[in-house]
């Protein structure tokens, strides 16, 4: 588990690709301070799994369902990646849960400055993510949480101040370019547990029967 908060930028040495599946080699710093072999890095957002390292760099596999869901079938040697490590146990949580698994990429379709900060709007390839997707909510853009500032049916704004933007590869990054986004897995969560509807206290189990509804949460304040 991550937490969205950029440690530091890689710089991309090495790709090596066979059809869909590649092997990237990362130059870092900071992130190899504690590494180990299968300790899982969040790349631009996308959990993987360090197979080899040195003093100046760490390799990943990147097998093909990774390849065709995010962003990184565009990165080309000498490319900035956000790089995170795993969240310890005893770190402080400062963003928000992210699992470094990519639901969709996404287009910025607009890079708009408003005094100190920016203002980035996405465009989802994926449309069916927008019922996770609320103003005021998390959302991790290639790795960064971030708050969502305004959601329409198409898509989806964040406000960056000066340390993220400076931080981060978002700094980049620039209208047509494209990132890879994840949801707050709470929503995912829900979700499901509400597909199911309460449990069935015919079943002479003796269980209490759920009153956990969608009129429920709403009337409490949760949608």
């Amino acid at each position: 588990m991550f937490t969205g908060i950029i440690e530091e930028i890689g710089h991309m040495r090495r790709i090596h690709s066979v059809g869909q599946a590649m092997v990237l080699t990362i130059g870092a710093k900071k992130i190899l301070e504690d590494v180990h072999l299968g300790d899982s890095i969040s790349v631009n957002g996308v959990c993987l799994t360090v197979i080899s390292f040195d003093q100046e760099s760490f390799s990943v596999d990147v097998m093909p369902e990774t390849y065709r869901k995010t962003n990184l079938r565009k990165l080309q040697a000498g490319t900035r990646v956000n790089l995170e490590r795993a969240m310890a146990a005893n770190g402080r949580f400062g963003g928000h849960i992210v699992q470094g698994h990519v639901d969709s990429t996404a287009t910025i379709i607009s890079r708009i400055p408003e005094e100190n900060a920016v203002v980035y709007r996405f465009e989802p390839e994926d449309k069916h993510i927008f019922r996770y997707i609320i103003a005021g909510g998390s959302i991790t853009i290639d790795g960064i949480s971030l708050t969502v500032v305004d959601v329409t049916e198409r898509d989806l704004a964040v406000s960056i101040i000066p340390h993220t933007l400076a931080q981060t590869v978002l700094h980049d990054k620039k209208a047509g370019d494209t990132i890879n986004m994840e949801c707050d897995v709470l929503g995912k969560y829900m979700e499901r547990l509400l597909k199911f509807g309460p449990a069935d206290a015919s079943a002479g189990n003796g269980k209490k029967q759920s009153t956990l509804s969608a009129s429920f949460l709403a009337d409490h304040g949760f949608m």
